[in-house]
């Protein structure tokens, strides 16, 4: 039987495009207070709040919430190895065992020679429970300076992978064992080596869920790729001798940029992903258009690494270029990894130079990418299994009063109103609110429930206490007229089978003061 770790809660994503925080959020209450003037209103979605009727993009810490006990249904989950198990790739996208579409996002190790005491279990479980991270990725470089093939400790190094996978699947992670080739250029230069080495840990791991074989990080120089296939498909006929259903990542060519090449030549293997990198300062639209074009190809795309920074890893952060990264691989459904966790004196690093801890970070100990990359991670909020409910403690619900009553959400704590709309059962959680000039901005999320026959299309209507007005959305089609807004299917999430759910949607809306939602 494969390993993982049990855990009671799941990840989900809750939009195709994840909103930055604006000004700085209060601490919700949730009060119920007679509504002078009662009228329906709904909830709504559709895309980045880069501003628009007075909303403006500050950076500011989001304030901590609870997850609710949302039931899984469609849309892409960041789901920990307990609830997705192994990883099959449909199409496109990565699928869980559990059926849903999964995204893996988290963070890569610096080169394990180097900075081997960031492989601990005590950091592993604060990335899965605190960093709402559901992967980690080992970096193995194959050659460079105490390299596996060039003078590296080989016995040490491979302990310390095997290491990390034990100490990654008790905290519930995924994990990408890197063979990092990069100096080397071509892949072809130590495959026998790394034949030998996946190999030996497929043997080892074959009973892990988790484990994903990342078999050539940044071909580069002149490797074209049919050298990178060459390559791959001796080291996956070794892999798959030991694991036949094991995820393989696949390098491209020109350090990981030349996705299109794989477009007429893709390996002959059911459960392969090609690897994209970019870093945010030095990359930007033309390499998400050719990323974007690979997807609409079928290609199955896997950012195994990307950085805030510049293409060396040092230079300026440019964080809203990340942003706009990120929100194109949320759309995509493309899961990623982050560069690096290290406290290495370059901007990539997550943790400030000169930093000893190897757990237990607090805000002072995380360098500007860590910050940014905590901070991201915290839009992927938790839900719960399907078929399972799991009500965090505090998360306190509001729902079936007296008619008449609003429920009025002023900030972001984790409070659920519940409420029934066409046929359906939702659940709105605010998850933030700001001013913006004589207007109050409120960004929730909506989940809606199917408790009855099979669906085909779906239309709800959420009432709000006053006039609202929809600056943002993603993952529905929305339409406010006065105080009530309505929330409709889209093509990917109209089908919603009995008791399933439809958990990733988000929208914002601004009204004139302290806004409620009026239950009947």
């Amino acid at each position: 039987m494969r390993k993982f770790a049990p855990t009671s809660t799941n990840r989900l994503f809750l939009g195709e495009k994840c909103l930055r925080p604006c000004l700085a959020l209060a601490i919700a209450t949730l009060t119920v207070a007679m509504a002078a003037t009662l009228s329906a209103c709904a909830v709504g979605a559709g895309s980045r709040a880069d501003g628009g009727s007075g909303c403006q993009e500050l950076q500011e810490q989001p304030s901590e919430s609870s997850g609710p006990d949302i039931t899984a249904g469609s849309g892409y989950y960041t789901d920990h190895p307990s609830q997705a198990g192994a990883l099959r790739v449909e199409g496109t996208r990565l699928v869980g065992q559990n059926g849903h579409d999964v995204v893996l996002q988290g963070v890569s190790t610096h080169g394990l020679a180097w900075y081997p005491q960031y492989v601990k279990a005590e950091l592993f479980s604060e990335l899965s429970d605190d960093w709402n991270a559901n992967v980690v990725r080992l970096a193995l470089y194959s050659a460079g300076d105490g390299g596996y093939c060039t003078g590296g400790d080989r016995s040490s190094l491979r302990q310390l992978v095997l290491d990390g996978v034990d100490r990654a699947t008790a905290a519930d992670l995924y994990v990408i064992v890197d063979w990092h080739t990069l100096s080397d250029s071509n892949p072809l230069e130590h495959v026998e080596e790394a034949k030998e080495l996946f190999g030996d840990l497929s043997g080892q791991l074959s009973d892990h869920d988790n484990v994903i074989y990342e078999i050539c990080n940044e071909p580069n120089g002149s490797t074209t790729w049919a050298d990178v296939k060459a390559y791959a498909q001796q080291v996956i006929r070794v892999i798959r001798k030991n694991d036949p259903d094991a995820l393989v990542l696949v390098g491209t060519p020109e350090w990981c940029q030349r996705i299109d090449e794989v477009v007429h030549d893709p390996i002959d293997d059911d459960n392969v992903m090609y690897t994209l990198h970019f870093y945010a300062a030095t990359h930007g639209q033309q390499l998400r258009q050719r990323l974007s074009d690979a997807v609409a190809e079928q290609v199955p795309v896997f950012v195994s690494e990307y950085g805030v920074c510049e293409a060396s890893g040092s230079g300026r952060l440019d964080t809203a270029s990340a942003d706009a990264w990120l929100d194109e691989l949320d759309e995509l459904g493309v899961s990623r990894c982050m560069w690096s966790l290290s406290n290495k004196d370059e901007a990539a690093s997550c943790i400030v130079p000169g930093c000893a801890k190897t757990s237990g970070f607090a805000a002072e100990d995380l360098a500007p990418a860590g910050a940014w990359l905590k901070e991201r991670l915290s839009y992927y909020v938790q839900g719960s299994v399907q078929g399972e409910s799991s009500t965090p403690a505090g998360d306190e619900r509001a729902g079936g009063g007296p008619a008449g009553q609003a429920v009025v959400a002023r900030a972001a704590d984790g409070k659920v109103a519940t409420f029934e709309s066409g046929g359906l059962s939702c659940e709105l959680k605010v998850k933030g609110s700001w001013q913006a000039g004589e207007r109050t901005c409120y960004q929730y999320s909506l989940s809606v429930t199917n408790p009855g026959e099979p669906v085909e299309g779906w239309r709800i209507s959420i009432p709000f206490s006053e006039d609202v007005e929809l600056t943002d959305g993603w993952n529905a089609s929305f339409e406010a007229n006065g105080s009530a807004l309505s929330v409709s299917s889209v093509a990917y999430n109209g089908r919603v089978p009995q008791g399933a759910s439809v958990v990733d949607i988000g929208f914002q809306v601004t009204a004139s003061s302290e806004l409620g939602v009026v239950l009947s």
